[in-house]
C-alpha cells in the first residue's frame, strides 16, 4: 500500500546504520542540504541497537522519514516499523540488494527482503533502493586486505558485475527521503557497466602501479579461506550465498535507476580506482 505524499517541508529524517558505508555519506549530504537528520548506530550520535528495542523509540522521536538498513537476522524488522509508523515516520527508504528477490529463503539478504515486505504493508510512503555490490568494498571493507596482500580470491567465476558508487547511492537515498514523486518506487542501482572481479582486479592493479592478481575459488576453498581468516561460520555462509546469488547471474544486469533519480549517468569504477589509489590505500 503506498499513499500520496503530505510532505510540504523538509522532512526530519532518522539514519540507521550512520556509521556504515551508505549510512554516513547518507547522513553527510542531508545535512550539505540543511536537512534536520539523526544519525544513529550502536555508537553513533544517536543510540540505536536491533537487539534492544529500548533504543527505538528515543531514536524514532520527531522523525518523519527513515532511511532503514536491515540487520542480517530479520526478526525485529516488523516489528520496528510498525513501531516506526505509529511513531510519525510517513516516508521509508530501504536500502536493499540487486537480485534480492532471487535470494528468498537464503542466508543472504534475509534481513533485507523482510524489510522490503514490512514497508510495502505499511500504510506510509516507501521506496526501495536495490544497488550493486559497491566501489567501497574493494577499499573499505571486505577486499582492501586481500587487495593490499596482492590476490584477491574469490568464488565468481566470470559472471561480471555493474559495481555501483556508495556515494551514488548516497545521493539517491537524499533525494527520496526529501523529495516528491519517489512512493512505491523500487529502483535498482548499478554502475554504467558490467565488469569482472577479475577485471576490476586489473583496474586496481594499474591504479595501485603494482602486482596483484585475482583467483578463481572454489565455493568450499573460498569458505576455508575464510573462517582459516577467523570469519564466523555464519558471515562465511552469508558471504557463500551472496556470491551464489551473483554466479546465478541475478546482479549482472546494468540498470538505469541512478539516471533515473539523479538525472545523470552513474560513475564509473576506472577513474574512483585511480583517485582511491593515489591514498595509498592499497600500496
Amino acid at each position: 500500500m503506498t499513499t500520496k505524499s503530505t510532505h510540504r517541508t523538509p522532512p526530519r529524517v532518522l539514519v540507521l546504520g550512520a556509521t556504515g558505508k551508505t549510512g554516513r555519506r547518507v547522513v553527510a549530504r542531508l545535512r550539505e542540504l540543511g536537512v534536520e537528520t539523526r544519525a544513529a548506530s550502536r555508537s553513533g550520535e544517536v543510540r540505536f541497537d536491533w537487539t534492544l528495542p529500548d533504543t527505538w523509540e528515543p531514536a524514532l522521536a520527531g522523525a518523519d522519514a527513515l532511511y532503514l538498513i536491515a540487520p542480517d537476522d530479520p526478526s525485529p524488522v516488523k516489528e520496528f516499523v510498525t513501531r516506526a509508523e505509529a511513531s510519525g515516520v510517513r516516508r521509508f527508504v530501504v536500502l536493499s540488494g540487486h537480485g534480492i528477490e532471487k535470494a528468498a529463503g537464503e542466508v543472504f539478504g534475509l534481513g533485507m527482503a523482510v524489510a522490503e515486505d514490512a514497508v510495502r504493508e505499511s500504510g506510509a510512503e516507501w521506496t526501495i533502493l536495490r544497488p550493486n555490490q559497491f566501489f567501497q568494498n574493494f577499499d573499505e571493507y571486505l577486499w582492501q586486505a586481500p587487495l593490499g596482500a596482492g590476490r584477491l580470491g574469490l568464488p565468481i567465476g566470470d559472471m561480471p558485475e555493474p559495481f555501483v558508487d556508495a556515494d551514488d547511492v548516497a545521493a539517491v537515498a537524499a533525494v527520496v527521503l526529501t523529495e516528491d514523486g519517489h512512493a512505491g518506487r523500487t529502483y535498482e542501482l548499478s554502475g554504467p557497466r558490467a565488469l569482472t572481479f577479475a577485471e576490476v582486479t586489473g583496474i586496481i592493479a594499474r591504479a595501485a602501479g603494482r602486482p596483484i592478481r585475482y583467483e578463481e575459488l572454489t565455493p568450499q576453498a573460498y569458505r576455508a579461506e575464510l573462517l582459516a581468516e577467523g570469519w564466523p561460520e555464519a558471515a562465511a555462509d552469508a558471504l557463500g550465498a551472496m556470491f551464489a546469488l551473483h554466479r546465478a547471474g541475478h546482479s549482472a544486469e546494468v540498470t538505469d535507476g541512478v539516471r533515473q533519480v539523479l538525472g545523470r549517468e552513474a560513475a564509473d569504477l576506472e577513474p574512483w580506482a585511480r583517485r582511491i589509489a593515489a591514498t595509498g590505500v592499497w600500496a
